[in-house]
């Protein structure tokens, strides 16, 4: 991003990327929203001074997302589902999570994930299911085959997870052999090694998934966000 600034406290559309997630998931209902932080936390952590329903979680060492959704376990609170997003995806839309949190109770799942169909999935990790079209699990691009590389279906890190069955996973999760990480992806596919069901709904549009990870896709973003924000003005769908 050519700046030491935190990636989530840049502006796109006039606003922190935090912002745009944080409202996002307001809009759904949460109440208690954490926040995972770490390198330039003191910005993050002022930032959000003034939003009551805001938590937060430190994550000392960065071991993962696995890792980095743990370590909000104690912040979580009591609540009977947690939603777990990424900070820097602005473009996430609350219609989208309002209907990933109905499916995941009306399923009766212990996990379930928001999934998207894009034309280039190269870097994503790719949804494997089984024959009769269920979840498998999340393949990582350097983890999967040739075959599953062509699997058009992609991870946008759209999560809603039963919160015990969650951390029981999180606390049993083995590190990655390559990076010593300890990834969030995982825990899906534990979950349904353990015969709990894991439920999928391939309703992220392909234009949410895109990456900041450069002034250019920022520009990019920022133009996506304020043509949504044109048509919500005037009546259209955003």
């Amino acid at each position: 991003m050519d700046s030491d600034l935190p990636k989530v406290m840049h502006i796109v559309a006039g606003r922190r990327i935090l912002d745009w997630v944080v409202d996002a998931v307001e809009a759904v209902g949460v109440k208690r929203v954490v926040l995972v932080v770490g390198y330039g936390q003191e910005l993050v952590r002022e930032c959000m001074a003034d939003r009551e329903n805001v938590f937060f979680a430190e994550q000392a060492e960065q071991l993962g997302t696995g890792h980095a959704t743990l370590c909000a376990e104690s912040a979580v609170g009591a609540a009977d589902d947690v939603l777990v997003l990424a900070g820097d995806g602005p473009l996430v839309r609350t219609s989208v999570l309002v209907r990933l949190l109905a499916a995941h109770r009306e399923a009766s799942a212990v996990a379930s994930l928001a999934t998207s169909r894009i034309d280039d999935p190269t870097g994503y990790g790719r949804i494997v299911r089984d024959s009769n079209g269920h979840f498998s699990a999340i393949v990582e691009q350097k983890n999967a085959t040739n075959e599953q590389l062509r699997i058009p279906e992609i991870n946008p890190s759209y999560y809603c997870f039963d919160r015990q069955s969650l951390f029981a996973a999180l606390h049993a999760l083995r590190p990655d052999d390559t990076g010593g990480e300890y990834y969030l992806t995982d825990v899906p596919g534990i979950l349904r090694s353990q015969g709990h069901h894991v439920a999928l709904m391939d309703e992220v549009p392909q234009e949410d998934v895109l990456s900041i990870n450069t002034l250019q896709q920022l520009a990019r973003v920022d133009k996506i966000l304020r043509h949504r924000f044109a048509q919500s003005s005037t009546g259209g769908q955003s």
